[in-house]
C-alpha cells in the first residue's frame, strides 16, 4: 500500500525528556500495525556530527518499532552519511521522500513547517507552543484546559492520541 509518491510528514516536538522517542516509537508500531510503511528522521541534539555511539539509540529504537527506514542528522550529517545544509528541510527529507513510505516522522526540528505534535511535560513548556507552528495537538503530562485550535491528549492515554494520529494520516493521504 506504499505509496512513496508524496508521504505524510509528521513533527513530534518537545523540550529534552518531554517523551519525543516514546511517542515516536509508539507511533511507528500503530502506524506499522495499519499497514503504513514509515520512515524517521531525528535531529542529533548533542551537537555535531552523529557518531556510532549515539546512531545506536534513538534510530535503533525507531527500527524495532517497525520503521522501514531511520535517518539521524547532525551538523548537516545524515546517517545515511549524506552531506546537507542542515538548514534546509526539503533537502534532508529528500532523501526519505524517495523513498516507498507512507508517512516520515520527524523528531525534533522545531521550526520546521509541517505538522507538529507538541509534548508539553509542565506548565513551563507551554511557551514552545509560542514558539512553533503548525501544530496540530498536545500531548501534556499534567492537565490543562482543552485548547480550542488543537486536540490535547493527556500522557497516559496514548490510546486515544494513537488512534486520532492514524485517523489524521489517513485524512491527509486522501487530501
Amino acid at each position: 500500500m506504499a505509496m512513496g509518491v508524496n508521504p505524510v510528514i509528521l513533527q513530534i516536538v518537545g523540550y529534552q525528556n518531554s517523551g519525543k522517542t516514546t511517542l515516536m516509537c509508539q507511533l511507528i508500531e500503530e502506524a506499522t500495525r495499519h499497514n503504513l510503511r514509515v520512515g524517521t528522521m531525528k535531529h542529533h541534539g548533542h551537537g555535531g556530527k552523529p557518531d556510532s555511539a549515539s546512531l545506536n539509540k534513538d534510530s535503533d529504537k525507531h527500527y524495532a518499532a517497525g520503521a522501514v527506514a531511520s535517518a539521524v542528522e547532525g551538523a548537516g550529517v545524515l546517517q545515511l552519511t549524506a552531506q546537507l545544509n542542515q538548514d534546509d528541510p526539503e533537502g534532508l527529507l529528500a532523501v526519505l521522500q524517495a523513498m516507498p513510505l507512507d508517512l516520515i516522522l520527524i523528531e525534533g526540528y522545531k521550526h520546521w513547517p509541517y505538522p507538529k505534535v507538541v509534548l508539553l511535560k509542565n506548565q513551563q513548556d507551554e511557551k514552545l507552543l509560542e514558539q512553533v507552528n503548525h501544530t496540530i495537538a498536545v500531548v501534556s503530562l499534567e492537565e490543562r484546559p482543552q485548547m480550542t485550535t488543537y486536540p490535547v491528549f493527556l500522557r497516559g492515554d496514548e490510546e486515544q492520541l494513537l488512534l486520532w494520529l492514524v485517523s489524521y494520516i489517513r485524512r491527509q493521504q486522501h487530501a
